[in-house]
């Protein structure tokens, strides 16, 4: 049995089979013809006529199992809670784990019944009835045996105890209580639970939720161990104490997602502001309702109580204070600074600041960056670790020769995101070009200007100092140097080229090596010939249903060991990362 490998259990089952929609008696469904009874972890014996009149969980887990461990304590304390307020409502534990002494374990640390360990059989049974794929999976029955739900893990996720009975009817109205919350949403009505008032000081103090009203409130969500020492917590705080000394009504409220409460800790600490305390329920819950995306993310919660932006982490790392209080006229006057600056932008703007007014080359010389204006430049975000940038590197060189036979005022600039000076001394050695220095803060600048979220990536920066595009890797890669110098007008050139080479073309056609449909000829930005397996690009033989390539000079001239039109796909490394074409 596997574990999602999601991390968001749905149950496993689509909800239309028999066991899904039908009716069970428990007593037959859970007991042998030698046992009529659970087991409690201290070993006693329950019978099975204790589930009489109970709504019943049905929680397939096991102790190796990272997302059980990351769920069970959520069920844990939804069930002490159900079971402080005497609801009838008790989980029966159907164990994946492989050994005794590993249910063991893991069993005495819960507070529910359990089928014992050697009956695997039932277990098999009970995971094939409810179609089990993976777990953590709950299902839940009512008091007369009638499935409720098989989704039950991320009910309880989202709602908890308060999911009780489980019915379609409770789950709704949770949800339009949630809906009618969105719309009359307070500081209160996100913050404050039916325990809880307050939220908390990094010395243990509690301040009321209500101190906040009127205030603007950035909800903070996390990762404490992360630690204080990252660098957008460090933007924050200085941030946060520049507001606070400029006398601004502003406030930052951490919502830690860790469920290690020393990671917890290791994040608060050393922070300025306050926070939810330890695994309280509402941080699932305003993770879920802030739609939580990414970490880290901070909430901009207005004066009224409304939200004002869901995330501004990225205007914070870009602007730092000049984007408070966050408000729609604050990010238009943004907005506007941001053209002005992309419209007076120079070579100097992106590649000066201070005393750092130079790149390096081979020798190590430092280059000034005066003597590089008035060329094209192209600037190169890669890494010696990323699989496709050591992929990529051979035809950005070859370009880039082919490129400087024809003009001279043209020149690469690698921007490294290396890891330790070695590697980048060791990748930069394969270049035949300039660099920025390894470790230099003009890094950060560039790929926040170009938004350089993915490597390898290629910016083409014009004789003026504009940008002409971003997307120069695909061009290189798809037409080397003809792609030279990346403007509008020579792609369209290209474009017309390209259209001009299949002038004369079929429009399909029939080829032995695929002969269960017939090819139709198109435009593809970059494939792999299933024929000669040799990349390829612009025009390929193509059957949609079959996602099979064909290059044309294959499908033509039934050729398979045609010369290489692009570069091989090189296969995965162990320790790598990356989607598709680029590294994240």
């Amino acid at each position: 049995m596997a574990e999602h490998d999601d991390g968001e259990s749905d149950g496993g089952f689509d909800g239309e089979g028999e066991a899904a929609a039908g009716t069970h008696n428990l007593g037959s469904l859970l007991a042998t013809e030698r046992r009529d009874f659970l087991l409690r972890n201290n070993g006693d014996q329950v019978k099975l006529s204790n589930l009489d009149d109970k709504v019943v969980g049905l929680y397939f887990s096991a102790s190796w199992c990272g997302l059980c461990q990351r769920f069970t304590p959520k069920l844990v304390d939804a069930y002490n809670e159900l079971s402080s307020r005497s609801c009838k409502f008790e989980v029966v534990l159907i164990s994946a784990d492989e050994d005794k002494e590993s249910f063991t374990v893991y069993f005495s640390k819960l507070p529910w019944l359990a089928i014992p360990f050697e009956d695997s059989d039932l277990h098999d049974n009970l995971n094939d009835l409810f179609d089990v794929g993976g777990i953590p999976h709950l299902v839940v029955l009512d008091a007369d045996g009638k499935v409720l739900t098989i989704e039950a893990v991320q009910i309880v996720r989202d709602y908890g105890a308060e999911a009780y009975p489980f019915t379609a009817e409770r789950i709704q109205e949770l949800k339009e209580e949630e809906q009618a919350a969105n719309q009359n949403q307070t500081i209160e009505s996100l913050l404050v639970t039916s325990s809880r008032d307050f939220v908390i000081s990094k010395d243990d103090n509690k301040v009321p939720v209500s101190d906040l009203k009127g205030k603007v409130v950035g909800i903070y969500f996390t990762f404490g161990s992360l630690g204080s020492g990252d660098e957008f917590t460090k933007l924050l705080v200085e941030m946060y104490q520049k507001l606070k000394e400029n006398g601004e009504n502003f406030e930052v409220v951490q919502i830690n997602l860790d469920d290690d409460e020393s990671s917890y800790d290791q994040g608060f600490d050393d922070t300025p502001w306050l926070a939810i305390p330890f695994k309280d329920k509402i941080c699932d819950k305003l993770a879920r309702y802030f739609e939580l995306q990414t970490i880290p993310t901070l909430v901009i919660i207005g004066s009224d109580g409304k939200t004002v932006h869901s995330n501004v982490a990225e205007l914070i790392e870009e602007h730092g204070i000049e984007a408070y209080p966050f408000s729609t006229d604050k990010l238009k006057e943004i907005d506007e600074k941001e053209k002005a600056k992309i419209e007076s932008q120079t070579l100097q703007s992106l590649l000066v600041s201070g005393e750092l007014d130079y790149v390096i080359g081979k020798d190590g010389a430092k280059v000034p960056v005066s003597e590089l204006v008035g060329k094209n430049i192209l600037l190169y975000f890669s890494a010696r670790w990323c699989l496709p940038c050591r992929a990529f590197l051979p035809k950005l060189i070859e370009a880039y020769h082919k490129i400087k036979e024809k003009d001279v005022a043209f020149e690469l600039i690698f921007v490294s995101s290396d890891q330790d000076e070695s590697s980048f001394n060791d990748f930069y050695m394969e270049m035949p070009c300039l660099a920025l220095p390894f470790g230099d803060e003009r890094k950060k600048f560039l790929s926040r200007t170009f938004n350089t979220d993915s490597i390898p990536s290629l910016v083409a920066i014009s004789p003026t100092g504009k940008t002409i595009t971003t997307e120069a890797r695909d061009l290189v890669q798809a037409h080397g140097a003809s792609a030279y110098p990346f403007t509008k007008e020579r792609i369209q050139e290209l474009e017309l080229e390209i259209e001009e080479s299949a002038k004369g073309w079929p429009e399909r056609l029939k080829h032995k090596l695929h002969e269960e449909h017939e090819l139709v000829k198109c435009r593809r930005r970059t494939y792999t010939c299933d024929g000669c397996t040799k990349r390829g690009t612009d025009w390929s033989f193509y059957c949609d249903a079959c996602d099979f390539d064909l290059h044309p000079k294959c499908a033509l001239d039934d050729d398979t060991d045609m010369e290489n039109t692009g570069d091989p796909e090189d296969g995965p490394k162990e320790g790598y990362i990356y989607d598709g074409e680029v590294c994240y």
